[in-house]
């Protein structure tokens, strides 16, 4: 039976939902292996709306995360509130200001972030079940709220992110844009993809280990 990950998006657009690269880059690397995916999303509003050529945030526009997140999808999604652990073997989460947003109120609070208490519930089962867990970008910081203290991950070098996940109870592991942090004991793995990345295929080499060792992990 072919591996199935499940891919969880939190909008559409690098400073208010889902970073795209890295959603379509993490998207294209399952497909290479031949594992197949499913897209989730919370069925919320976003935090707020970023005009992306201003970067401006966009005064009285609202828009839908689960609704957003299915551009990237071509339509292809589900609730995040449908997700269950037991359907797949593995699960991602591509990065982008979404995560920091609209899954966790990092951007706002920092290390006194809330995370979405619908996606901590979904990925307790993922780690229940020893199944492997891959996070890029800026949403490593998520990981001491979400799955506990302890646990190794990496967000790059960033000193201001790193901190917080220190003072989260996390261990923050510096690494280059090319490379992963894997904790092996927790099965978790993470990338800095575009916390460091200055071109797509910096992010890509980063992204393509991170599935390939999901990959791998899947199989143990």
């Amino acid at each position: 039976m072919t591996k199935q990950v499940a891919v969880i998006l939190s909008g559409c657009g690098v400073f208010d939902g889902a970073e795209i690269y890295e959603t379509t880059l993490t998207l294209l690397r399952l497909d290479q292996l031949g594992i197949g995916y499913r897209c989730f999303a919370p069925d919320i509003e976003q935090h707020h709306v970023i005009d992306h050529r201003s970067g401006e945030v966009a005064r009285g526009e609202s828009r839908n995360v689960l609704t957003e997140s299915a551009r990237l999808a071509r339509g292809e999604i589900s609730p995040l509130s449908e997700l269950a652990a037991d359907d797949f073997d593995g699960v991602i989460l591509p990065g982008g200001f979404g995560a920091a947003k609209n899954l966790s109120s990092f951007a706002e609070a920092g290390a006194n972030m809330e995370v979405l208490d619908e996606l901590r519930e979904a990925l307790a089962d993922f780690q229940a079940a020893r199944k492997p867990i891959g996070l890029m970008c800026i949403a490593p910081v998520m990981v001491p709220k979400l799955l506990g203290p302890g646990i190794a991950v990496t967000i790059g070098h960033d000193p201001g992110v790193s901190g917080a996940i220190s003072a989260m109870g996390g261990l923050h592991r510096s690494c280059a844009v090319e490379e992963i942090v894997v904790d092996f004991e927790n099965r978790v793995v993470t990338t800095p993809a575009y916390m460091l990345a200055t071109r797509i295929s910096e992010a890509a080499t980063g992204i393509f280990k991170l599935v390939d060792r999901i990959d791998e992990m899947m199989d143990l």
